[in-house]
């Protein structure tokens, strides 16, 4: 006790001390809020988007369920059935790298009101046509095309906001509860798909999907953007090489696209020969067969937290992509409908644990002037291979069947992980901090 001053009766505290005691209790308790994996949904503008995209997904796993039924019913052709998934993911190759461009040179608000306008209208037309029994199999793979044409026209400008729908301190979390709202969608969406089509057809899921978008589009009308000045400047051109400069220079980013090549290319074949596999069990058990999909995704979310702690960043994804091959395999020999519903949860668990490691590094890889442009070029490798790979596979499957194609890529998927083992993913590249353009 210093001199001159007054005891202190025993046990009492001085007045700052319990304020000192006070504020350490009350920063603990604010940094456990925060720290929710379900923080980002406190926030008004964060959540209002959340509910509406989920929404939007629920719509576009029922339009995925109800094109590829639809094909089945038009043609059992392997191909034609595999197609419908290339040919939602085609337009990657013909427009994600001028769509990243474009969301950094304009208003992401408007640009992302077109773009859902667009989806709406071909939703809603296919569901017309349908209803009118005036689809073939080559106008279902034309509407879907065009349907995949304004995803990936929407798709850097809406991973791109996700920083101005939130404060900084959420945006990990924000990143974390987009994959789990998709996740649920994909849970819901294809066991209500099935449903609808048992009901109504194909052609009222799509009109449903059209409608699904209604919600989004209302949030960005009434979304009052603040003006920001981080525009890419000069021409279309000229903002798409700076992208790519940008991209071939920074190791993370190399690394993060080589992985998310090897593994997509590989891993695409099981959702698009899922129709064909789930064939004998009818539109509800395929709708069923995707939900557990979904749901094996939602509990592999909250899975990876704990399986962090016990294995490193590249630990995890090999794991996943080992079990994910596995799984494949297995799709391709098993028949039973309950059997294969554990192996499409467990393979869901296990495509989750790989893109959620590879999207958080995609979000948060650049600054926000090059942001739509770093994504552009993670989302052109990702669904990019995921179109080829749809091909590739449903060609392969027409030559020697199904089983033994997914076999195939089950094997791909093994011979890729080893080839790219180079590239390591690391727990810094996982960091918060936006990365730099270097010279």
């Amino acid at each position: 006790m210093a001199r001159g001053s007054a005891p202190t009766p025993r046990g009492s505290q001085p007045t700052d001390m319990a304020d000192m005691v006070d504020t350490s209790v009350s920063r603990k308790l604010e940094h456990r809020h925060d720290a929710s994996p379900w923080a980002p949904l406190r926030e008004p503008l964060f959540r209002s988007l959340w509910v509406a995209a989920v929404i939007s997904y629920v719509g576009t796993w029922m339009q995925n369920v109800g094109a590829g039924w639809l094909m089945t019913q038009l043609t059992m052709s392997p191909l034609m059935v595999s197609l419908v998934q290339a040919a939602s993911t085609m337009p990657v190759f013909l427009v994600m790298l001028p769509a990243g461009a474009l969301a950094d040179m304009v208003d992401r608000r408007r640009l992302l009101l077109v773009t859902q306008a667009w989806m709406v209208a071909a939703a809603a037309l296919l569901g017309v046509f349908t209803l009118l029994e005036h689809v073939t199999p080559w106008i279902l793979l034309l509407f879907t095309f065009l349907l995949g044409l304004g995803a990936v026209m929407n798709d850097p400008a809406w991973q791109a906001i996700t920083p101005e729908v939130v404060s900084p301190r959420q945006h990990a979390s924000a990143v974390a509860l987009n994959s789990v709202g998709f996740n649920v969608a994909r849970a819901l969406g294809p066991a209500l798909g099935g449903l609808v089509i048992t009901l109504a057809g194909s052609g009222m899921a799509f009109l449903l999907n059209a409608a699904s978008f209604f919600g989004v589009i209302l949030f960005l009308y009434r979304w009052r953007r603040p003006h920001s000045e981080d525009r890419a400047g000069g021409s279309l051109r000229d903002a798409i090489l700076v992208g790519l400069r940008y991209v071939r220079s920074a190791a993370p980013v190399r690394c993060v696209l080589i992985r998310t090549a090897a593994f997509s290319l590989g891993a695409s074949s099981l959702l698009a020969l899922l129709p064909l596999v789930a064939r004998p069990h009818g539109a509800t058990g395929y709708g069923l067969l995707l939900g557990s999909f979904g749901l094996g995704a939602l509990g592999g979310a909250a899975f990876i937290p704990r399986l962090r702690t016990r294995l490193s960043v590249d630990g995890v994804v090999s794991f996943a992509i080992v079990l994910f091959a596995l799984m494949t395999f297995a799709a391709g020999v098993v028949e039973r409908f309950g059997p294969l519903s554990v192996i499409l949860f467990v393979s869901g668990t296990a495509w989750i644990a790989i893109l959620a490691c590879l999207n958080v590094v995609a979000q948060t890889m650049s600054p926000i002037v090059l942001r739509a442009r770093a994504l552009s070029a993670y989302l052109l490798v990702l669904q990019g291979g995921m179109a080829a790979g749809s091909a590739l596979w449903g060609e392969v499957a027409t030559r020697i069947g199904v089983p033994r194609a997914l076999l195939c890529s089950a094997a791909a998927l093994v011979i890729g992980l080893v080839a790219v083992r180079r590239y390591r993913l690391t727990a810094h590249e996982l960091e918060l901090a936006p990365s730099v353009v270097r010279d």
